[in-house]
């Protein structure tokens, strides 16, 4: 398993998540973090998740 990073930023910049995801492909890492995002309800803030290598899996403006 890979340890992807998932973090998610308010408008002022300020930090409100910073987690890791397990995942064995980008694409897994992707859909945990949707759904990591949708029950935290961060959809709309600016989010992204990044690989091990530093590969943008997800972001959101």
């Amino acid at each position: 398993m890979k340890i992807y990073k998932l973090t998610v930023f308010d408008k002022s910049g300020e930090m409100l998540l910073n987690d890791s995801v397990e995942a064995q492909s980008d694409q897994e890492a992707k859909e945990k973090a949707e759904k990591i995002l949708s029950e935290k309800e961060y959809l709309n803030h600016t989010h992204r998740c990044t690989s091990p290598t530093g590969k943008l899996v997800l972001f959101h403006v």
